[in-house]
């Protein structure tokens, strides 16, 4: 099992920073990616960032240039970094892990998701 713990979000106006925190605990040995997804409300949840423990970061484009992923694998823990916020990034913002299981096996893992809301 891996627990993920958000912290950070909150209300922004347009053009504005905001940074997420995600730490993981349990077994986070076998994590081999993790990631932030977001969902606005009437929309479905969508990946925003993703970062493979190796290999390369992936950003959607509606947010790449504007948010940075990072992370560090030793204490488990994943940011995000968004600038230049928009009000379309309104959305709650979760934080996702996902487990190495077996071949071709994984578990995934969301944390309880926080708001964030960019005032126009």
């Amino acid at each position: 099992q891996v627990r993920l713990v958000e912290s950070g979000g909150g209300l922004v106006q347009s053009g504005g920073s905001l940074r997420l925190s995600c730490a993981a605990s349990g077994n986070t040995e076998s994590i081999n990616a993790m990631a932030w997804y977001r969902q606005a409300p009437g929309k479905s949840r969508e990946a925003v960032a993703v970062r493979p423990t190796s290999g390369s970061t992936h950003y959607a484009d509606s947010v790449k240039g504007r948010f940075t992923i990072s992370g560090d694998d030793d204490k488990n823990t994943v940011t995000l970094q968004m600038n230049d916020l928009k009000p379309e990034d309104t959305a709650v913002y979760y934080c996702y892990a996902q487990e190495f299981t077996g071949p071709s096996n994984s578990r995934n893992y969301w944390g309880q998701g926080t708001q964030v809301t960019v005032s126009s």
